[in-house]
């Protein structure tokens, strides 16, 4: 059976590092046998959270829309920048809204409850963005998800990737495979057919 991993990277800026580490992911997952599916947030614009906007008109359909298609994969990849040692607004904001789906008749949707997730970082610093690993691993924890240990934090980044994608440093390369690979032992084959 083959498991069908999201990748998400937490940037829309242009030349992210970050997209180009999930774009290594992709290609690393997709050589170790998993289906893969992309998602660009830029086409899932959200609202600050807002509880004020929550009660006056529920999640919105971006949100919801995000919330059926984590709940429809069986793990799923991050690869986050890092801004200020923590968590970019994009990616928090797209957690928040998203744990706070809920269906018609008001029920949590809970799309990351028992979702295995691996994490990744790619920054231009000597850290690779790992400060920011650990407060996502804490909130995605928080909303339910279960994380692997192992991580990818791709240091240096603006010279890291060769041209066809891959990283150039074989220690990186390492730890994206490995991440790659917990995500795929861990995640339960079917978690996304049994939610769809």
């Amino acid at each position: 059976m083959t498991a069908n991993i999201l990748v998400i990277a937490g940037s829309l800026r242009d030349g992210s590092f970050n997209i180009s580490l999930a774009n290594a992911a992709q290609t690393e997952l997709t050589r170790l046998g998993a289906q893969v599916t992309r998602v660009d947030l830029a086409q899932y614009p959200l609202p600050l959270m807002d509880e004020n906007l929550e009660a006056r008109s529920g999640a919105p359909e971006a949100a919801i829309k995000l919330a059926e298609i984590i709940a429809s994969h069986d793990g799923l990849f991050i690869a986050s920048p890092e801004y200020n040692a923590s968590i970019p607004p994009l990616v928090k904001n797209t957690i928040d809204w998203v744990s706070r789906v809920k269906t018609d008749d008001g029920k949590p949707v809970s799309a990351f409850r028992g979702l295995t997730v691996a994490l990744g970082a790619a920054s231009d610093g000597a850290l690779g963005g790992i400060r920011c690993l650990y407060h996502l691993r804490a909130v995605l924890m928080n909303v339910g998800a279960q994380i692997v240990t192992e991580q990818c934090a791709v240091s240096r980044a603006a010279s890291g990737f060769a041209e066809d994608g891959s990283l150039k440093d074989d220690r990186q390369a390492a730890m994206l495979r490995s991440a790659c690979q917990a995500l795929l032992e861990h995640a339960p084959y079917g978690r996304g057919r049994m939610a769809g």
